[in-house]
C-alpha cells in the first residue's frame, strides 16, 4: 500500500472507486463527481487546492492522497488540510478528512492510509492533528483511535447539525 499524489494517470483507477461509491454510497459519490465529467480538470483543481490556487470560499489549502493497493486500485482517499482557521473547519472537519471505498471498508485501508498521512500532515507544519468522526460513526473513530488519537470533546455541528467527536493526533 501506498499514498500517491493525484495524477491523470489513475483515471481508470479512479472512475473504479467513483463506481464503487455510487453502486454502494451514492450519497457521498456525489463529492467525486467531477471526476466523472473531467478527470483531467479534477486532479489540477485538486492540485492546485494543494498549493492555493483557485480556492473556493471557505476552502484552505489541502493536500490530497490517494491510497492504492498492491493491485493499482484506490482503495481510498485522504486530505490534509493545511490549517483550519476558520469556523467550519475548527468545529466539523478538521486538518484530515478520509474516505474508505466501500467494496474495501473493514479490511485495515482507513487505519494505514491515516497512518501513511500522518508523516506528510508534520511535513507541513501540523505537529498534532484535529480528526473529526461523526459520533455515530464508530469504524472511523476506531480508526482514528489506532492511530493514537485523544479524544478532545464531542461538538454539535452548526452547518451539519449532528454531533462530531474530536480527537487529537500525533503527526509522526
Amino acid at each position: 500500500m501506498k499514498l500517491v499524489n493525484p495524477s491523470s494517470g489513475y483515471e481508470k483507477a479512479f472512475h473504479a472507486f467513483y463506481d464503487d461509491f455510487s453502486k454502494n454510497d451514492p450519497e457521498n459519490a456525489n463529492y467525486y463527481q467531477a471526476a466523472k465529467v473531467d478527470f483531467s480538470s479534477y486532479v489540477q483543481s485538486l492540485l492546485d487546492e494543494s498549493k492555493g490556487i483557485n480556492l473556493q470560499e471557505g476552502f484552505v489549502p489541502c493536500s490530497h492522497f490517494w491510497l492504492m493497493d498492491n493491485k493499482d486500485n484506490i482503495v481510498g482517499l485522504i486530505r490534509v488540510r493545511h490549517h483550519i482557521n476558520n469556523e467550519f473547519l475548527a468545529l466539523e472537519c478538521g486538518h484530515i478528512g478520509y474516505d474508505v471505498a466501500p467494496s474495501h471498508r473493514q479490511k485495515g485501508y482507513g487505519t494505514a492510509m491515516l497512518k501513511l498521512a500522518l508523516p506528510k500532515a508534520k511535513l507541513l507544519g501540523i505537529p498534532k492533528a484535529l480528526v473529526m468522526a461523526d459520533e455515530d460513526n464508530l469504524a472511523s473513530q476506531k480508526i482514528i483511535k489506532a492511530n493514537g488519537g485523544q479524544y478532545v470533546k464531542t461538538v454539535v455541528g452548526k452547518v451539519n447539525k449532528w454531533p462530531i467527536v474530536h480527537f487529537r493526533v500525533e503527526c509522526e
